[in-house]
């Protein structure tokens, strides 16, 4: 079977804690001790975030030179090395000694058209309480936005259209690699002039991952998150996960833009282009998702929606 799975970039830096390389090799420990249990017998790919990261760089390249600030996409470049790095070897550690992986720098074109680039709506870097980030705002000419009970820059996050990559990826795989790629949701570029330039956003990785994995034909689309699924009333007394449903049912619910939305926008596309199932589920339940007992499973296989049962 052929997996895409697709990890949060604050998985790799949990939110609110200190952005150390330390941390982050723990996180990223952590991730590929579960995506191990999941790799013999199946091709793979592992797709990242990366706004955590790609923040951290933005305000290390700020305090060199605020002038001069390193734009986004090559600072999302960055970003893939260094996590394709850690995922690479902490992955290897617990795989057969004889496979191999590869991380590619992917780029990703967008839409220079695409209204996303006049409302900033995806996070980066570091939470804030709501004065400092204000006035940070206001310092750095930076667009924010509430995250939970705190505040985090926001940037433009345009649609991916095309993964320029996509061939080397399927070279990799044909020849049994493990395949980290598309990091950040790719390095986001547009044609001007007939040129390839790049562009001042991030791409949201659910949505490139969900592209990522229909070109692939993938047979899997896993969106690891920090829930078990998708949930009902989500937050109230009588939350329910969802154990199963249709696109069509599953958007209907109307998901948070800020959270769950985008990972449910990006299951729906895949289902429903493909043929094939998404599941957004814990990565702590990988074995269990891929064996169809765990996460929200998103197919077109059947009309509807099936709730969980409720807990006892």
């Amino acid at each position: 079977m052929r997996m895409v799975i697709a990890l949060g970039g604050n998985a790799l830096l949990r939110r609110g804690q200190p952005m150390t390389a330390e941390n982050q090799r723990d996180n990223v420990r952590l991730a590929c001790q579960q995506i191990a249990k999941a790799a013999p017998g199946h091709e793979l790919v592992i797709a990242h975030g990366n706004g955590p990261q790609v923040g951290l760089l933005a305000l290390q390249g700020n305090a060199y030179d605020p002038a001069n600030p390193y734009p986004l996409d090559v600072l999302g470049a960055q970003t893939e090395g260094m996590i394709g790095y850690m995922i690479e070897q902490e992955l290897g550690n617990l795989l057969p000694f004889e496979q191999a992986f590869a991380t590619l720098l992917t780029q990703v074109e967008v839409d220079a058209a695409d209204p996303a680039f006049a409302t900033p709506t995806k996070p980066i870097g570091p939470v804030y309480a709501q004065a400092e980030a204000q006035r940070l705002a206001a310092q750095k000419g930076w667009h924010i936005a509430p995250d939970g009970d705190k505040f985090r820059r926001v940037v433009a996050s345009p649609r991916p259209q095309r993964i320029f990559e996509l061939r080397p990826v399927k070279w990799l795989l044909e020849k049994g690699a493990v395949v980290i790629c598309a990091g950040g949701g790719g390095i986001p570029t547009m044609y001007q002039d007939g040129r390839l330039v790049g562009v001042e956003a991030v791409i949201d990785k659910d949505l490139c991952s969900a592209l990522l994995a229909k070109e692939l034909a993938a047979d899997l689309l896993v969106i690891a998150t920090d829930v078990d699924a998708a949930y009902l009333d989500w937050g109230q007394p009588g939350q329910r996960a969802i154990a199963q449903a249709h696109p069509d049912e599953l958007e209907r619910l109307g998901f948070a833009a800020g959270s769950m939305g985008p990972k449910v926008q990006a299951a729906c596309e895949f289902a429903r282009h493909s043929g094939q199932v998404a599941v957004i589920g814990s990565l702590a339940q990988i074995e269990a998702i891929v064996a169809g007992q765990a996460g929200t499973r998103v197919s077109t296989a059947a009309p509807g929606l099936r709730l969980a049962p409720a807990p006892p």
